[in-house]
C-alpha cells in the first residue's frame, strides 16, 4: 500500500501567541496522539499538509515522520478557517500497526446497471460499511460494482468483493443497491 507522507517537528511551546507565530511562518500547530492517548505537540508545513489533506479520506493512513521516527497516523481532526480558506490546527491519531482496527467506510457505487438501461430505477441502500482489519489492509474506499444488476436484483454486503484480511462487521444481508421496475 502506498501512503501519503508528511513531515513534522516536535514543538515545546503552546498558546495562541505561538500558534499565530507558527502560522505566520507557514506552519500549522498540530498535536499527535498515540494509541495510549499520550499527546505530543508538533508543527507541520502548512502547504505540505494542505496537499495531503485535500486528497485524504477519513480512512487514509499517512506516514508521519517526526525526527527519525516514522509512524502511521490518521488525520483525526482539523480546525479550519472558512473565511481565509486555510487550516489552523490539526490532530493526528497514531495507530498501532499490529492491532486490527474497526472503521466505517463510505460505499461508492460503480457501473451502470443493466436494469437501469432497460428502464429500471436504481435504489441506493446503506451508505456505509463497518469493517475490521489490520491497518495495512485498510481500504481507502470501497466501490460496489452494480453494473450487473437487472430489474428486481439486489446487491447485498455479503456479495461485495473485499480484500483478504478484511472482516465485515455490518449485516451481510443489508442491501447496498437494487434496481426496481419503473412505475407504470
Amino acid at each position: 500500500m502506498d501512503y501519503m507522507t508528511l513531515s513534522a517537528e516536535v514543538r515545546t511551546e503552546a498558546g495562541k501567541k505561538i500558534a499565530k507565530q507558527l502560522r505566520s511562518e507557514g506552519k500549522l500547530p498540530a498535536v499527535m496522539y498515540n494509541s495510549k492517548g499520550v499527546s505530543t505537540m508538533l508543527s507541520v508545513d502548512e502547504a505540505e499538509f494542505t496537499k495531503v489533506w485535500k486528497q485524504a479520506t477519513p480512512t487514509t493512513l499517512i506516514k508521519l515522520t517526526v525526527g527519525k521516527d516514522t509512524m502511521l497516523a490518521f488525520i483525526k481532526d482539523t480546525e479550519y478557517d472558512i473565511i481565509n480558506d486555510r487550516n489552523l490546527h490539526v490532530d493526528f491519531h497514531v495507530i498501532d500497526e499490529d492491532k486490527p482496527l474497526v472503521a466505517v467506510i463510505k460505499l461508492q457505487l460503480g457501473g451502470n446497471p443493466v436494469g437501469v438501461r432497460e428502464g429500471g430505477i436504481l435504489q441506493n441502500g446503506i451508505p456505509t460499511i463497518k469493517i475490521k482489519c489490520l491497518p495495512k489492509d485498510l481500504p481507502v474506499r470501497i466501490i460496489a460494482d452494480i453494473s450487473a444488476l437487472k430489474i428486481g436484483d439486489f446487491l447485498h454486503i455479503k456479495e461485495l468483493t473485499l480484500g483478504d484480511g478484511i472482516t465485515v462487521l455490518s449485516d451481510g444481508d443489508a442491501v447496498v443497491a437494487s434496481v426496481r421496475a419503473p412505475k407504470r
